[in-house]
């Protein structure tokens, strides 16, 4: 009797590396969902292929809200099935997708008018940049007022619309400005002395003070001026027989109101 003979493989101690990188994707945010799926291999040794290992992990992302996600890809998840090889390595670069946030601009709007005595404002804000994506946006409370010559701020503030996720987008606000230009036509303001007379008797008479009896301008306000000479032109006095005067001067008088560019005082 012979006895058999014996044929012993042993299975390749060669490290044989098994390098896995994970798909990517990117975009900006739209609304709509993205899927990243599957990755790439790379291997040592051509003599070891795709065949050889198994997957047991989770190969797809989607998303859809603006973030940056990973696809979980981890070197547990692969499997060396080949029994001729015993020292294989997986090298595991995981898979991502990045979802970035709009950028939105919000401006309130600018505007100007002559001083008409009411109160400048305008309510529209326009929407710029990457926009909100269909059915998203935002409600809009705009405060910017001005009623006297100047420049403000057309002031305002947003609410997201219900569903509009606010870390879908990055937003900067602009603010407008309102500007209020004072009345350059002429506004003429008449002054009118008071008088007085009397009967020569020995004592001393006296007439003071003014009327303003007419303003050519009905924005134009006894307010918006004042009394600025010297206090003896708004008084007069007088003992003997005569006839004395006033002398109230245009110059006594002031126009203290930014509004008006173009006051005359007669």
């Amino acid at each position: 009797t012979k006895n058999a003979g014996i044929l012993t493989v042993s299975p390749s101690a060669s490290e044989i590396i098994v390098t896995i990188t994970g798909h990517t994707g990117s975009k900006t945010y739209d609304g709509a969902e993205m899927t990243v799926t599957g990755y790439d291999v790379s291997i040592s040794n051509p003599a070891y292929t795709e065949g050889d290992f198994s997957f047991n992990g989770n190969g797809t992302l989607s998303k859809t809200d603006a973030g940056t996600y990973s696809m979980g890809l981890k070197a547990s998840d692969f499997a060396n099935t080949n029994g001729n090889y015993s020292n294989v390595i997986f090298n595991v670069t995981d898979g991502s997708l990045v979802i970035a946030r709009r950028k939105v601009t919000l401006t309130s709007a600018t505007d100007q008018k002559t001083y008409d005595g009411t109160a400048l404002t305008n309510g529209t804000v326009t929407v710029s940049g990457d926009g909100f994506v269909k059915n998203d946006g935002a409600t809009y409370d705009v405060t910017g007022t001005i009623t006297n010559v100047g420049t403000k701020p057309n002031t305002f503030t947003y609410t997201l619309n219900e569903g509009t996720k606010a870390d879908n987008y990055n937003i900067t606000l602009k603010e407008g400005s309102l500007e209020v230009t004072p009345i350059t036509d002429e506004v003429v303001v008449t002054i009118t002395e008071h008088s007085n007379s009397a009967k020569y008797d020995g004592q001393e008479h006296k007439a003071e003070d003014y009327d303003v009896t007419e303003i050519s301008n009905g924005l134009y306000h006894e307010s918006d001026f004042s009394f600025t000479g010297d206090a003896s032109h708004k008084i007069v006095t007088g003992i003997d027989a005569d006839t004395y005067h006033m002398g109230l001067e245009s110059t006594d008088f002031t126009n203290n109101s930014s509004n008006f560019k173009n006051v005359r005082f007669v």
